[in-house]
Parts: C-alpha cells; sequence; structure tokens
C-alpha cells in the first residue's frame, strides 16, 4: 500500500465514527498499512481534524451523534482546500440505493456496508490513496 506522501510524510487517513470499538477495529484492520489514522468521534471532531491539516483521505460513518455523515461530506466539498479529498463511506447503512447515491451521485470514492472484511477495506484504502 502506498503510505507516504511525495512531501515523505505517512498518509493522513480520519476516521470518522462515532463508535469506539469500531474505531479500534478499523484501526487494527490498517495496522499494517503505515498511515497515520486520525480518530474522530463525531462530524464537527472531524472537521476541525480535517480543517486543521492536510488529509489525504476520509473513511466516514453516515450515523453520528451531531451531524449526519453526508452533512460533514457536504461541509468537506464546500470548501476548496477539502473538495477533492476522497471519503470512502463506512456505514451500516447499506441498501442498495444508498450505495447508488454515495457512488453515481455523491461521487465518494467507495461505499462499504459495516461489518466489512478486512481486505475489502484495506484495497479500499489503497485505491482511493493511490
Amino acid at each position: 500500500m502506498v503510505s507516504l506522501n511525495s512531501n515523505g510524510r505517512k498518509k493522513r487517513v480520519v476516521l470518522v465514527e462515532d463508535d469506539g470499538d469500531f474505531r479500534e477495529l478499523v484501526a487494527l484492520m490498517l495496522a499494517d498499512s503505515n498511515l497515520d489514522l486520525v480518530p474522530a468521534e463525531n462530524g464537527q471532531v472531524a472537521l476541525e481534524a480535517i480543517r486543521a491539516q492536510p488529509t489525504d483521505l476520509v473513511i466516514l460513518d453516515l450515523m453520528l451523534p451531531d451531524m449526519s455523515g453526508w452533512e460533514v461530506f457536504m461541509a468537506l466539498r464546500q470548501e476548496p482546500a477539502t473538495a477533492a479529498t476522497p471519503v470512502i463511506i463506512l456505514s451500516s447503512v447499506g441498501t442498495r440505493h444508498d450505495r447508488s447515491f454515495g457512488l453515481q451521485v455523491a461521487q465518494v470514492h467507495d461505499y462499504l456496508t459495516k461489518p466489512c472484511l478486512p481486505s475489502q477495506l484495506r484495497a479500499s484504502v489503497a485505491s482511493a490513496l493511490a
């Protein structure tokens, strides 16, 4: 997996997930990826973290306690500095309609449904960071 930017720093991934146990599980899934994984337990914390430092990828849950994941996504797309940041949706909301909307209308990089296989997540992250 590509894990360094052109400036030699680790690729920075913000993981937006309100469930602490699931954040730990994702961290374990990506442990061998040599990423700077930044946890965010809600949308506001995520937006602050993303605005504070260049972010290479956002892994985003849709069901958050303070705002929806789509609100976070739209806030990212409205700011020039983050408009092109790849987003992977990782959510328990996974109907065919939701996935189709995410991939075709919102144009997220990928839409994974919880629980996903570690290999699926790693492949999606590698693709987004390539």
